[in-house]
């Protein structure tokens, strides 16, 4: 081979980096749309978003009654045994009341707990698994959901949580 005559293109190095780029973009982007056609997204709402849209007024509602009612709690979890204490002042006593613990970004790990009223407002349940990251808590009576308190934990915590009505702003 002639020093002044250039290499045939496959044995010189840029085009197979830019053929390399240029394929690793496609192996990546078709990853993606694979992992996006095939997972779903707890997040977004697929049923009719007017119905949800007015579903928003009725847990408005439930906030007010519940802020009407003078209605409070705080919330202590046991992080070794999962017992749940909850102690609630206000004008409301119901026999049972059901806490909601939401996962923020995965609608299966979900939990509730119902609690049991022993005596003076305070209510005791058990978790049945053990916890941990941060949690959004709601907490309704059993028999009727005329109003709810809210907050947010990070589990595992030893320490006492607020739940007011409007406490924290998700679900």
């Amino acid at each position: 081979m002639n020093a002044s005559t250039p290499p045939p293109w496959y044995r010189q190095f840029w085009p197979w980096f830019l053929l390399g780029l240029l394929l690793s973009s496609m192996l990546v982007s078709t990853g993606f749309a694979i992992i996006a056609t095939r997972s779903f997204d707890g997040m977004v709402v697929q049923e009719d978003y007017y119905e949800h849209g007015k579903a928003i007024n009725t847990r408005l509602a439930k906030d007010e009654r519940a802020r009407a009612l003078g209605l409070a709690a705080t919330l202590a979890i046991d992080s070794v045994t999962g017992d749940v204490v909850l102690d609630l002042s206000g004008e409301a006593r119901p026999e049972r009341l059901v806490l909601a613990l939401i996962f923020p970004t995965q609608d299966d790990r979900d939990a509730q707990v119902v609690l049991t009223h022993r005596r003076d407002g305070r209510y005791v349940g058990q978790l049945e698994t053990r916890l941990r990251h941060r949690w959004y808590l709601t907490l309704t009576p059993e028999a009727s959901a005329d109003w709810r308190l809210r907050g947010e934990i990070t589990l595992p915590s030893d320490a006492a949580v607020a739940l007011t009505p409007g406490g924290s702003e998700a679900p």
